[in-house]
Parts: C-alpha cells; structure tokens; sequence
C-alpha cells in the first residue's frame, strides 16, 4: 500500500522543500497548482525538454508519495521527522493523506495513451485497436524519443501535414525524435522522405518506428549531409533558440516554391522567431495556435 502527502504551500519554498522530501525518504514528488480548474488557475510553459522559466506556481500543493507499510499515519510521520532533521526552513503543515491502492503500473501507464485523431490520421499506441473507420493509421508507443502526437507541438506539426502535405512531397524531418512526422508524411502521401536529430537514440527509435508502419524513410544523426535546397517541405518542431541559430542551414533545404513549417515555440516567442526567418529570405506566419503554443509555416519565394 502506498499513500500520499498532500502539503500546500507558497512558490518560494515548492522547489526546494520537494528536494527535502526526496531526501527525506519519498519515493517521488509532484508539485501541482493549487488552483487547477478555477479562475486563478495559472498556466507554466517550458519548452519541450528545457525547464520552465517558473518552478512552481504562487499557490501549490506538493505531493509526496511513499510506503505507507502497515500505517499510512506511522509512516507519514517517520517522512515529517526525517525531514524536520535536514530542512531548515519551517515544517510544512500537511493537508491531507491520500491512501493509493496497489494496481498493475504497466496497465495504468498504458491507459494515459488513447489514440489521437488528426482529421485522417490516427496516432494509435500498439495495446490500442484503432478506431473504426480511421482512413490513416500510424502505430507509435510512447519511448525514449520526444513525439507520441499529445504534445501540442508535435499535434500542430501534424495538423499542417494532415492539411497541406502536396502528394509526393520530398519531405524533411529536422530534428525528428521519434520520426513520428517523417512517418506521418509517408503515410499521408509524400515521396522521399528524411529525418535528422542530433540523439542517436532518436534515430534508433525513428527507424524503428518506421519498421512498424512499414514505411521507407531515412533517418540519420544531423552530422550526415542532406541535399540543400531539394525538399518541398522541411519541419521542424525543436526549440525556439535551436531554429533561430539554424535558420539559414533549414531554409536552405527547402527548395525555391517549398514550405518551411516550424513548431516547439511559445505564442510569445513567434515575433521574434518569423524576425530571424524573415532575415534569411523566408517569411514565416502563425499558421494556428494550440495550449499557448504556436506553428509558424511560410513559402521560399521562387
């Protein structure tokens, strides 16, 4: 039997005081906004694989789970007496004990991922059947490699291909993580197409997932040269500094009349992304928004 702790405190102390109770014995700890679901309710936004600019909201609850044993209360207080020893600022005041039954943690992992519906294609985990009807299938489990289609980036990419990927499209995948855009443009009617990232796990994944949708596309580390200036269309759905320091080398990989698509940027970053494109002769525009994120896609001029 495991049980959680449920303390509420201010942002000051969230960050540091969940290192404590780590320390302390926990076996993991969450921080949630305390205002989830009301009107004071306030988003954090960090880019896909860096931190968030804020640790933690003005309100918070930390959640700590641990071993509840025989007695979820013995047990809570050992945790409360082994932090009062190493946490020097004052002991929080717990809220509440939340008693959590033991379960089947590969099943109730699983059950996060539902498939996802993008106009024709579908995104289905391999322990899902896919829908009735769906026109587009593509098999992805989530993994190592960022890209499972539920992250709004990664959806907005995917929205755009649904929509506008030309048939036989010669099609790049800048920073292709799981290859889970490279993968879609196949299955959606492009021609060549090639997938880059800098991890070489990522591109283990990619292939990988491109063997299970019996798809021929290639993937390899961004050391390999590709042909500048031959893709009708080049995404990429990285970070906003990331596709500033390599504007020049993505827009010269797409070809004069082809599209640059770009996502993995805040709605507060885009000016300032679409000014360094707009240097480097390709304007770029917000093509759609999702959860405060943004696609900024635009044309090479012929």
């Amino acid at each position: 039997m495991f049980a959680e702790l449920v303390y509420r405190m201010g942002e000051a102390e969230a960050e540091a005081l969940g290192d404590a109770m780590l320390e302390a014995g926990a076996l993991s700890v969450t921080v949630e906004d305390a205002d989830l679901d009301t009107d004071a309710e306030t988003p954090i936004f960090g880019e896909p694989g860096l931190e968030p600019e804020v640790a933690a909201w003005t309100n918070n609850l930390l959640v700590a789970l641990i071993d509840a044993g025989e007695s979820a209360e013995h047990a809570a207080l050992a945790l409360e007496q082994k932090l009062a020893e190493i946490w020097e600022g004052s002991q929080p005041v717990r809220e509440a004990i939340r008693l959590v039954d033991d379960q089947d943690w590969v099943r109730a992992t699983q059950a996060q991922f539902d498939p996802i519906g993008i106009g024709r294609l579908w995104v289905v985990p391999s322990w899902h059947q896919p829908p009735e009807g769906a026109e587009v299938v593509m098999t992805l489990d989530p993994g190592m490699a960022f890209g499972t289609g539920g992250h709004p980036t990664t959806r907005l990419c995917l929205e755009w291909l649904e929509r506008e990927l030309p048939a036989g499209a010669r099609v790049l995948d800048y920073g292709c993580g799981s290859g889970i855009l490279a993968i879609a443009a196949k299955l959606l009617g492009a021609g060549e197409t090639e997938g880059l990232d800098i991890d070489p796990n990522a591109v283990i994944a990619a292939r990988d997932n491109a063997g299970r949708n019996n798809v021929e596309a290639r993937f390899h580390d961004a050391e390999t040269s590709v042909s500048a200036g031959g893709f009708d269309v080049v995404v990429a759905n990285i970070l906003s500094n990331p596709l500033k320091v390599l504007a020049p080398a993505l827009v010269a990989q797409v070809k004069a009349g082809g599209a640059l698509v770009l996502s993995g940027v805040l709605e507060r970053q885009a000016l300032d992304v679409a000014a360094v494109y707009a240097e480097c002769g390709l304007p770029v525009e917000v093509a759609a928004t999702l959860d405060g994120w943004v696609c900024l896609a635009g044309r090479r001029p012929a």
